[in-house]
């Protein structure tokens, strides 16, 4: 037997709405959920998560989720510069809760990479420092 369709339902518009941002309030020091947390803070912990996770190494997340800063590992200066504006962009572009990511600075120091940029969000803008071993 073949499903019959309702062709009504095929007219009628669907309502988009952003997924809510309330999400466990992790405390990275004591390794706990220490309560709940929502709009701009939720965004920065998603953020710090971001960086925390290779992508394509976990087979829990999803493609779209991580960063590929490992990438770069013996890569030189330059070559590092230019991608890691990509790269950032990259990791927290999927999020719909951010807008942009701004104002990207790399500084080397022998192996260590500290990217410097600006995140803006639905809720707002803020600050945020990555450092890894390239």
């Amino acid at each position: 037997m073949i499903p019959e369709t309702d062709e009504n339902l095929l007219d009628e518009s669907l309502d988009v709405q952003p997924l809510p941002s309330l999400t466990w309030q992790l405390d990275f020091d004591k390794k706990r959920i220490v309560g709940k947390i929502d709009g701009l803070d939720a965004i920065k912990q998603a953020v710090f998560k971001v960086f925390q996770t290779d992508r394509f190494w976990h087979d829990i997340y999803s493609f779209d989720y991580g960063h590929e800063l490992t990438l770069l590992l013996g890569s030189s200066p330059e070559f590092v510069r230019s991608e890691a504006t990509r790269m950032i962009q990259e990791a927290l572009m999927p999020d719909d809760r951010i807008q942009s990511v701004q104002n990207v600075e790399a500084e080397i120091l022998g192996d260590q990479i500290t990217l410097r940029f600006g995140v803006v969000t639905v809720y707002g803008s803020f600050e945020q420092e990555v450092s890894r071993n390239v």
